[in-house]
């Protein structure tokens, strides 16, 4: 029985006396009998929709970065986006408020004179006499590329207006040009990912035109606009074939652009980003360079796995890693003699293998100044298995008996779990924790806990499976057949910019499966999304029926 099949549903949420617990099939991993791999077979697909989307700020930074060559990252003094379904790019969350509309024009105006001083919008001049032709040309070639579309002769007018709209004034052509730019830049059909529907109100699927699936897969992959060769493959109707797809996707994730899915996929789904944030007490010795040296070290592993021959379950317990002198100290490793980040194998350490030996997942699921074997455990099953548990009782944080702190924490939470109000759930989470009690609150290995118990790191998950430390355990989670269907589910919802729903369900279990058939790399994941009808197609919404 895998993991996840024997999560234990609770018909009152952890709240009140447990009932007797069921045992429920994971969501998207075929049984031998399985009726829903049947239906799957034969159910026609709904590709979903997705909502109007604007760029968030890592879209945007990224965008002017290709557009106009700037790197000064704008978007840092926006509103923070908010988060759906675990990313930071999802089109239902991703909201206008007027704070943001102001930044955009602040933005625009600082973005058209910084590069047009660096004369970064071609080398026609500007005849004061006659400035129109230039500035046609020039705001025709800058609109289409911001854009992320040819631009229609009406469009291109409207921009050239605003040159003689500033010679009425008495202004030079250039002012005019720039105000037009600014306008280009302010454009919804910049700030937003603009797909449209043929019939909005039908719900029959569609495909996506080839240029809104030019600018889903280069937002996919680069977080950023498509680039001249994306484009003019998309303008000639050809992206849609799937050898001229496939090619495009292989150049792409060899671009150093494809950076971006480790800084905004891997970021959040494997939790990088919340490093930033962390603060462990200081007796732990935590600091700035050991933060920044455990970013690097996630981010160079999963880099990997964008570009090498690595399967993506071999995440759970990959036999190297990437250390510097202050890192590997923490860790307990051979110094390899230098501050920069360096790739070393981890024989005689296989601790330290995969995610879970990792000082950044570590010190991210910790508290500042203790480990939480519940909160490592709600990630493994969140984030690996797609098993959330149903969220806590209200009153949760007043459940726990008086414990006495000479014991280890799996013997403190054995207390807790004593409460029927928790038992259901923590039966669940905890052993999962418990797996990574050798490491302390920053990562590093113990044998005992500050209070001097010795550390416990078995555990029991439902069902009976039993584990010994996190080497036993990784190995329990890379085989659980749930494990694919989830990295596929988190992946297709970082690229759609949607959340995976219920009606993904047979879609999440087709990409998962194709990908496993063709080798189980990143790379076959990323083909088989972009190869799906949920990233080729789209329906329209039903209108609501009028009262």
């Amino acid at each position: 029985m895998g993991l996840a099949a024997a999560v234990v549903v609770l018909a009152v949420s952890c709240n009140g006396t447990p009932p007797k617990a069921r045992v429920l099939p994971g969501p998207d991993a075929p049984g031998p009998t399985d009726p829903q791999d049947a239906q799957c077979r034969a159910a026609a697909r709904d590709p979903g929709r997705v909502t109007l989307h604007r760029l968030n700020r890592a879209e945007y930074n990224n965008t002017v970065r290709d557009l106009l060559g700037d790197t000064g990252s704008p978007a840092s003094n926006f509103p923070p986006d908010d988060h759906g379904f675990g990313f930071d790019n999802n089109a239902d969350v991703l909201s206008m408020s007027p704070l943001l509309m102001e930044k955009y024009s602040h933005a625009a105006q600082a973005l058209v004179e910084a590069a047009w001083a660096r004369g970064a919008f071609g080398a026609c001049v500007l005849d004061p006499a006659k400035p129109e032709p230039c500035a046609r040309q020039l705001l025709k070639t800058f609109a289409r590329r911001a854009w992320r579309r040819p631009v229609t002769a009406e469009e291109v007018e409207r921009l050239v207006a605003f040159v003689t709209l500033a010679r009425q004034q008495g202004d030079a052509p250039e002012v005019g040009v720039k105000l037009a730019l600014r306008a280009v830049l302010v454009s919804p059909h910049f700030l937003f990912r603009v797909e449209l529907d043929p019939s909005p109100a039908s719900t029959a699927p569609h495909p996506v035109s080839d240029l809104e699936l030019a600018s889903r897969l280069s937002y996919f992959l680069w977080s950023s606009m498509p680039d001249e060769a994306l484009l003019q493959v998309a303008e000639g109707g050809h992206l849609h074939e799937p050898e001229v797809l496939e090619a495009q996707v292989r150049r792409m994730l060899a671009d150093p652009k494809a950076r971006a899915l480790v800084d905004n996929f891997a970021g959040q789904w494997l939790y990088t980003r919340a490093l930033d944030s962390a603060q462990p007490v200081s007796r732990y010795g935590f600091d700035e360079p050991l933060r920044d040296a455990m970013r690097q070290e996630m981010q160079l592993v999963f880099q990997e796995f964008v570009t090498g021959d690595h399967r993506l379950k071999d995440l759970l317990d990959a036999p190297f890693t990437y250390v510097n002198d202050r890192l590997a100290t923490h860790y307990g490793l051979p110094r390899p003699g230098t501050q920069t980040m360096t790739r070393v194998e981890l024989t005689g350490h296989p601790e330290r293998a995969g995610l879970f030996g990792k000082g950044s997942l570590l010190t991210v699921t910790a508290n500042p100044d203790r480990t939480s074997p519940v909160k490592r455990g709600v990630w493994v099953l969140e984030q690996l298995l797609c098993k959330a548990p149903p969220p806590p009782p209200p009153d949760a944080g007043g459940l726990a008996p008086a414990v006495d702190p000479t014991l280890n924490i799996k013997a403190r939470m054995a207390e807790h779990r004593a409460n029927p109000g928790c038992s259901g759930c923590h039966a669940l989470m905890d052993p999962l924790g418990f797996g990574m009690e050798n490491f302390d609150p920053v990562g590093r290995w113990r044998t005992k806990e500050e209070g001097g118990a010795a550390v416990d790191a078995s555990g029991e998950l439902p069902g009976g499976k039993t584990f010994q430390g996190v080497v036993e355990l990784r190995a329990v989670v890379k085989e659980d057949p749930d494990l694919s269907a989830c990295m596929t589910r988190h992946l297709l919802t970082y690229a759609l910019g949607r959340g995976a729903e219920e009606e993904d369900r047979c879609t999440v279990r087709d990409i998962s499966q194709q990908a496993e058939g063709r080798g189980g790399r990143l790379t076959d994941y990323i083909l088989a999304i972009v190869r799906s009808d949920a990233f080729l197609r789209r329906r329209g919404e039903a209108e609501a029926p009028k009262p």
